[in-house]
């Protein structure tokens, strides 16, 4: 198992519920400080900010204490940093613990800012937002019919997380199409950060909905699982990791390492010794080396991206769907006193071949798009098995008339455009494999 030598044991238990983002934990902030280049105090700009804050005490309609215009102005330092960076109060920091426990009150909807507006980036499986079809790219216009534009994100998520069992509405945007609501009620999150199955004899599917600290050593099991019921080697695996929003920096490094027996996975760089971190393969593939595609989409952001972004330039798997969420950055969270903490964007991260992903994502090998399948109904042909007198099969094997084959059981590529065609492509690479 991969570990962060140099990192605090909170790099196990944190990772971002809020915007998508990748997590790890930095050393003590005194480390951080000593490390930046010291420059004289901006005085004039001081003596600004202490006559802007004396005249809204004097003169600002109603009564402001002093702690509630200090907590504003470290929110505004971070929150006009980079979309990713924010001051957490007590709540906001012990719901970012609890995001990786893989259990958290709320809607279960991974989202980010853009354009001042609040964007979901991913509805997590299983979740009230899942089940109600809100998707990636919807715009949040407003909560409870209050307008969420110009409000920060933590402001946004706030106003949806309460009390379970609770109901709110969202009012959504599609396509740039007309505004639309869907009242939710909120839930008890329980995130599956792992699923696995067999989509037919020899294929195996693994999906990780999010990136949390165990999830690599439930990978292990999924594959582990998927041998087992298979019978023998497998000759395919599909992962999935659209719509996974990220998560821990160390789990995503794990993921890879069952998937290459060489070779580096990811590295980071930042202006702080703490950032400057390397993470090769320690040569425990338990996959068997078969082959091997990899499903992304628009929802496939920062440890996702690492995941399919070092497998690509590795070239261990085939890279499908579309282009993913372009989040290259990584942010450290720095606790503070009184059960506040900072987080804050430290560094970018890089694929094994120097890419860097931030704003650009990581464009498939074979883009495949969303499409709705349409079965046809495949009518009874008149077959030679129909015919009377007709001749055995020198071979032997019972003959096959017309409507003799039976209904197969329902399974997720018969719905799901994109997995179909992933399987189709791994059963030509096995045919090919195996002449």
């Amino acid at each position: 198992m991969l570990h962060l030598s140099r990192l605090t044991s909170l790099a196990l238990t944190i990772a971002l519920v809020i915007g998508a983002p990748l997590a790890f934990a930095a050393e003590p902030a005194s480390s951080v400080s000593a490390a930046t280049t010291k420059a004289p105090l901006p005085l004039d700009e001081l003596r600004t900010f202490a006559e802007v804050m004396d005249r809204i005490k004097a003169a600002y309609v109603e009564p402001v204490d002093d702690k509630t215009l200090l907590e504003n102005a470290i929110k505004g330092m971070l929150s006009n940093l980079d979309p990713h960076s924010a001051y957490l109060g007590p709540e906001d920091f012990a719901e970012l613990q609890e995001s990786t426990s893989g259990e958290f009150g709320g809607l279960g909807i991974e989202v980010g800012s853009e354009d001042g507006f609040i964007k979901v980036v991913s509805p997590i499986d299983d979740t009230p937002a899942s089940k109600a079809g809100i998707q990636a790219g919807d715009f949040i216009v407003k909560i409870n019919g209050q307008p969420t534009r110009g409000q920060t994100m933590t402001e946004a998520v706030d106003k949806m997380r309460g009390k379970i069992g609770e109901k709110i509405t969202l009012t959504l945007v599609r396509d740039g199409g007309t505004p639309f609501d869907v009242t939710l009620t909120r839930a008890t999150i329980q995130v599956k950060s792992v699923k696995a199955q067999l989509l037919e004899s020899g294929y195996g599917y693994i999906r990780i909905t999010q990136f949390q600290v165990k999830t690599g050593e439930e990978v292990s099991k999924a594959l582990a699982k998927l041998r087992k019921e298979n019978g023998k080697k497998l000759n395919g695996i599909i992962l999935d990791l659209r719509n996974n929003p990220g998560g821990v920096l160390q789990a995503a490094v794990e993921v890879v390492d069952h998937f290459i027996t060489k070779g580096l996975i990811v590295y980071t760089k930042g202006r702080i010794a703490n950032s400057e971190l390397r993470f090769s393969a320690t040569g425990h593939d338990e996959s068997e080396a078969v082959p091997m595609v990899v499903l992304i989409n628009g929802g496939s952001a920062s440890a996702s991206e690492i995941v399919a972004g070092a497998l690509q330039d590795q070239k261990r798997a085939v890279v499908m769907g579309t282009t993913s969420f372009g989040k290259g950055s990584v942010q450290t969270v720095l606790p503070l006193n009184n059960d506040r903490a900072l987080k804050i964007t430290t560094a970018l991260y890089f694929t094994p071949n120097g890419r860097s992903i931030q704003a650009q994502g990581i464009v498939p090998d074979i883009e495949v798009r969303r499409a709705k399948i349409t079965n046809e109904q495949d009518g009874d042909y008149f077959k030679e098995a129909d015919l009377q007198g007709h001749l055995g099969n020198g071979n032997g094997g019972a003959d096959k008339p017309s409507g003799s084959t039976g209904k197969a059981k329902p399974m997720p590529q018969d719905d799901d455009y994109q997995l179909a065609q992933a399987l189709s492509l791994l059963k030509g690479l096995s045919i090919t494999r195996n002449r």
